[in-house]
């Protein structure tokens, strides 16, 4: 039985909140670090986890035949060390990076790299990730209090990175611990990147009716941040990712509940969330943080859903044929379901916002 959660105030540190070290936002970040989308007209759709981080994706590929030898030259520790170092203090690419590599390099390749480098944080911090992804999966073994454990020396290895704490917060979260404990964790990533993008979605997942809370719980988050977040965070996706898994609960419900799932896109919210990110997230450079495709995929999924057509072949094209796996591969294959859509409305030939295709 897990502890329900109690309302709590998710959004902005109260004040008097501990802050030991304020971090400056990660959309403050230098010039010459700030991905540029690459939307090339006619892109051929294709998954690629590290979405527009070529840099990224080139270590990805090298820790991927590391993974299908089951062995871990010091070649590839130290591309994986320089990419992870690379991001700096911009904690949000710094997260993708390590969760990317984490989910292409199994379980055993983090562990041999943390055995090689004991007090490496970037090999604490892939380790953790690594094993809360295994810690998923029913009978993985994974011991999580060992894993909140590396999350501590990894926090006391680089007291201003927001990671360990994000990390630990996910451990809590699939502990089911009572929310009590989750808003200390919370106040601590909060002091250090107030829109850490991970973060948010780890909340979202703990209080939504799925895991420890509820629809209320929910909306009070979404309250909570709302109105002080810039438009550009790397959270900015948090309303339209709860959006999302609303619909599909209703979906899921089915019945009448499924049959009404669309109106949740005509509640006032919604269509104030996706009116502003319809009109500003495509626009070339206004999003600019590490999942940035991750979030236009889905913008353009949600569009469809609302029977936005017009809009969603502008936002497909704004991914540049990058495909997440996650919100298409609830009503297919992933792969299938975009290349089906941006077919039919990203060509330039969209029929003006009527409702068509498979939704």
């Amino acid at each position: 039985m897990h502890t329900p959660a109690r309302s709590l105030a998710w959004g902005c540190p109260p004040h008097g909140a501990p802050a030991p070290l304020r971090m400056r936002p990660t959309n403050g970040r230098p010039p010459d670090q700030m991905p540029v989308f690459r939307r090339r007209k006619g892109s051929r759709p294709r998954l690629v986890p590290e979405l527009d981080d070529h840099t990224l994706g080139q270590v990805r590929r090298r820790v991927e035949t590391c993974w299908s030898r089951g062995s871990l030259d010091t070649a590839v520790m130290a591309s994986m060390a320089e990419v992870i170092n690379e991001a700096g203090q911009d904690w949000d690419r710094k997260a993708h990076r390590v969760a990317v590599l984490a989910r292409s390099a199994g379980r055993s390749l983090p562990g041999i790299w943390r055995q090689h480098n004991p007090q490496n944080q970037n090999a604490l911090l892939l380790h953790a990730w690594s094993e809360l992804l295994q810690a998923r999966q029913q009978g993985s073994g994974v011991d999580l209090n060992d894993t909140l454990e590396t999350c501590r020396l990894a926090a006391e290895l680089l007291p201003a990175d927001p990671t360990p704490w994000t990390l630990y917060l996910a451990a809590l979260r699939l502990q089911q611990r009572p929310s009590t404990e989750l808003s200390a964790i919370w106040r601590e990533i909060k002091a250090r990147d107030p829109w850490n993008r991970e973060a948010h979605l780890q909340a979202l997942g703990y209080l939504s009716p799925d895991e420890c809370g509820s629809s209320a719980l929910v909306l009070d988050l979404l309250d909570g941040v709302r109105a002080a977040m810039p438009p550009d965070a790397p959270a900015a996706g948090l309303e339209l990712t709860a959006l999302i898994g609303s619909h599909q609960r209703a979906v899921a419900g089915g019945g009448l509940m499924a049959l009404g799932a669309g109106e949740i896109w005509r509640r006032p919210d919604a269509a104030k969330a996706l009116d502003h990110a319809a009109h500003y997230w495509p626009g070339q450079g206004f999003l600019t943080h590490a999942a940035a495709l991750a979030d236009l995929n889905l913008l353009a999924y949600a569009l469809i859903k609302a029977g936005r057509t017009t809009e969603a072949g502008t936002a497909l094209r704004a991914t540049g044929g990058v495909v997440t796996p996650w919100p298409w591969s609830m009503d297919g294959e992933a792969l299938e379901r975009y290349s089906h859509f941006h077919g039919r409305y990203a060509s330039g030939d969209a029929d003006g916002g009527a409702t068509g295709g498979r939704r």
